[in-house]
């Protein structure tokens, strides 16, 4: 993948707003890139629909309640990214939420933020909006966790592979960030992987990247927690993997490592469906 140019940044009234602008700066920065600034939650009415039963007054104040959102989103990305040429506000989407993965289609990457349950603004999107954007718009997301710093994003990258598309795509998506690493380390569960690390290691040095592979024994329920741990263990500051996911009667099912991560994350982490 060539490095990203458009960025598609997205906005609501968190807490961890902040830092997903912050960070969205730094990829600009790097990568000589543009970034779009999106807030995207539902409406006060779709969260309140009771209200109508108090006709105008109640409509008038939901207004209220989406103006105070979109405004808490506006003065942190400008805050952020004051001054910078390569930052771009775009107004809310009349389709919102829904409308976000059909906007991601024209952009290379998207920031998004991972949903912690205990912010009061987690009400302000569903609670399967990140694994249906990962999985319905195909475009590669860096997504950040809701706690603790987030360090300088690249230093040290650790690949969860898996012989995939998903995990290619992430790989491929990833190939900005592998080329600066100081430090590139490829882990892979189950049986039999030998030939296809070797595979990818083959691939990432005719990209220039030289990696280290790891054998991670058997692939199960605990893979997730394993490559949190092994993570940490490498002082990882960015983990790359496949998104694994489907429909299935009006619900998102993830696989079991995707799901994992996207609940105990604790350091950014590059997916692709």
């Amino acid at each position: 993948m060539q490095t990203p140019k458009s960025i598609l940044l997205h906005l609501d009234s968190s807490a961890r707003v902040v830092e997903r602008i912050k960070v969205a700066r730094q990829l600009a920065e790097t990568f000589n890139a543009e970034v779009t600034g999106l807030p995207c939650t539902m409406s006060a009415l779709m969260r309140y629909p009771f209200a109508l039963e108090g006709a105008a007054q109640a409509l008038a104040i939901m207004q209220d309640l989406d103006r105070q959102c979109r405004d808490k989103a506006y003065a942190a990305f400008t805050a952020v990214g004051s001054g910078s040429p390569r930052f771009k506000w775009e107004e809310p989407m009349g389709d919102a939420p829904w409308g976000f993965a059909r906007r991601a289609l024209y952009c290379d990457l998207m920031i998004l933020g991972q949903r912690d349950a205990g912010d009061p603004a987690a009400g302000e999107l569903p609670g399967d909006f990140l694994p249906s954007l990962l999985v319905e718009s195909g475009r590669p997301a860096l997504v950040l966790p809701y706690a603790g710093p987030i360090a300088p994003i690249g230093r040290t990258v650790l690949v969860a592979w898996k012989e995939t598309r998903e995990s290619a795509r992430a790989v491929s998506a990833a190939l900005p960030w592998l080329r600066r690493a100081a430090t590139v380390h490829v882990v892979s569960y189950g049986e039999d992987i030998e030939s296809s690390l070797e595979a990818l290691q083959v691939y990432l040095r005719a990209q220039g990247v030289t990696a280290t592979l790891q054998q991670g024994g058997p692939q199960d329920d605990e893979v997730g927690g394993r490559l949190l741990s092994l993570a940490a263990d490498r002082s990882a500051d960015l983990l790359v993997m496949g998104c694994y996911g489907h429909s299935r009667a009006r619900e998102w099912v993830l696989g079991g490592a995707t799901s994992s991560i996207l609940q105990s994350m604790t350091l950014p982490v590059l997916m692709s469906h």
